[in-house]
């Protein structure tokens, strides 16, 4: 199952295997952390990486656009890995870009990494938007929110040991009125939910949903394990209960 739907502080809302939310209601496709042109950046600091992150990334968000048509399409900061890096795109990438933002509403959610939006690739730039009584932000605030928040940043992933071989998989992770987005981007890492990083983001308990080979599977943290503890950890086909 390529979706899973749910109920989200009564919000109708579906997790996309591809890490993409889709908000059905307002049509509106958020995405986290895609980190175009990581790959160039790593490269230009002498780590030498195969420079196809950003047309990776921005196939799978085609893909994405291009099944659920949305209206507005809100990437939710750290969109681009540094300041410099939209100036970086090989054209036919930014081509692309281009090409969305004249078929959607798009929103650059500001990040860390890049706080103002590239211009020339259209769209509009924000601090954060509100839609259909969701707030989408970068990164989520340590007070705890007034309203259901959806946020990246983190780039959480859910470590698992199954028959004793671990497991490291991208997921969403979620409680109360707080949902963190796995990072989008080809080339972006990943933080345990177990990490402390997240403590304090979902006093009233969380649970997960990893991004599987052919689904997602929900587990409650009880399941989870910190990567240090696991025997090895390698992606691929997993079960969930």
């Amino acid at each position: 199952m390529q979706i899973l739907p749910l109920r989200f502080n009564r919000l109708e809302l579906h997790l996309d295997l591809s890490g993409a939310l889709w908000f059905p209601a307002e049509r509106a496709l958020a995405v986290a952390d895609l980190h175009l042109e990581k790959g160039s950046s790593y490269a230009r600091h002498g780590q030498m990486l195969p420079p196809y992150d950003s047309a990776l990334t921005l196939r799978r968000l085609q893909t994405a656009v291009t099944r659920f048509r949305p209206r507005t399409l809100i990437a939710l900061g750290d969109s681009f890995h540094d300041k410099a890096a939209a100036l970086r795109l090989a054209p036919a990438d930014a081509a692309v870009i281009r090409n969305l933002s004249e078929s959607v509403d798009l929103v650059w959610v500001g990040g860390n990494h890049d706080p103002v939006p590239p211009r020339h690739l259209g769209g509009r730039g924000a601090v954060e938007i509100e839609i259909g009584g969701l707030l989408f932000r970068h990164e989520a605030t340590r007070d705890y929110p007034g309203q259901p928040e959806i946020s990246g940043h983190y780039h959480p992933v859910a470590s698992l040991s199954v028959r004793g071989v671990g497991f490291r998989q991208r997921c969403f992770a979620l409680g109360g009125k707080r949902m963190v987005l796995p990072a989008f981007g080809a080339y972006a890492g990943g933080l345990n939910v177990l990490d402390a990083a997240f403590m304090g983001l979902f006093p009233g308990g969380f649970e997960v949903a990893a991004l599987g080979k052919e689904k997602l599977h929900r587990f409650l943290p009880e399941r989870l394990r910190a990567d240090a503890q696991l025997p090895g950890m390698r992606s691929a086909k997993i079960t969930s209960r």
